[in-house]
């Protein structure tokens, strides 16, 4: 039996689609926002001085990058108002789990930047009367986040695909708009075809910028 495809039931729909489309934009730049400046914390925390805060800021970096992010989805929609009276919508529960867990990755990726700044950037900061507050911010992180640019835009990727997750507790993303469309239209192949290729072609155009970007600042870098 030959299948006969039938994208126009699901175009009808695109309105539908489009607003999954802001709200997967909205949770994933929201996300962003609470792992950038906490990964950058942590990988401070980890190089910094203070034995017992670098201890606790592995063992938070460890626990989120092994923990599943479903786990984690489920356990601040479901557990944490149980056993903290808050009570959050799918929306907050998946900003806390995609972002935590984002958080303790970009620690990784800040602090592999911070590490590839030569030290005698630091040296030459503290000869012309900087302080450590003033050379981290006006010399070495302008250098570790340009020597990390590849590798956060290959996070990004990674944290648009985890935020396709959150449709299990009912946020309305893409992946949940989708799934309305395919009951709706009786049509889940056409759907769920139309939105791989939505995926596909967003993550496609990611990593080829992260790959060019990649190999121009190799050639700045021997230059």
């Amino acid at each position: 039996m030959t299948y006969e495809w039938q994208f126009s039931p699901v175009f009808r729909y695109a309105d539908m689609l489009w607003q999954g489309v802001l709200g997967t934009l909205m949770l994933t730049g929201v996300a962003l926002l609470l792992a950038l400046p906490l990964g950058l914390v942590l990988a401070l925390l980890r190089l910094g001085k203070v034995p017992v805060l670098g201890r606790m800021a592995v063992i938070y970096i460890e626990f989120f990058r092994l923990s599943a992010a479903i786990v984690l989805l489920y356990w601040f929609y479901f557990a944490f108002p149980v056993l903290f009276d808050i009570t959050l919508d799918p929306f907050g529960a998946a900003v806390l789990a995609i972002g935590l867990q984002a958080a303790a990755f970009y620690a990784e990726v800040f602090r592999a930047g911070l590490q590839s700044v030569a030290q005698g950037q630091w040296e030459a900061a503290r000869a012309i009367g900087m302080t450590r507050a003033e050379a981290l911010r006006s010399i070495i992180l302008p250098q570790a986040l340009r020597n990390t640019l590849p590798v956060f835009l290959a996070r990004l990727v990674d944290l648009i695909k985890t935020s396709a997750l959150a449709a299990t507790i009912a946020y309305p993303d893409v992946v949940y708009a989708a799934m309305r469309v395919a009951s709706q239209t009786y049509r889940p192949i056409e759907t769920f075809t139309v939105l791989g290729a939505g995926f596909f072609i967003v993550i496609f155009c990611l990593s080829q910028a992260s790959r060019r970007l990649e190999g121009r600042l190799a050639v700045g870098r021997r230059i």
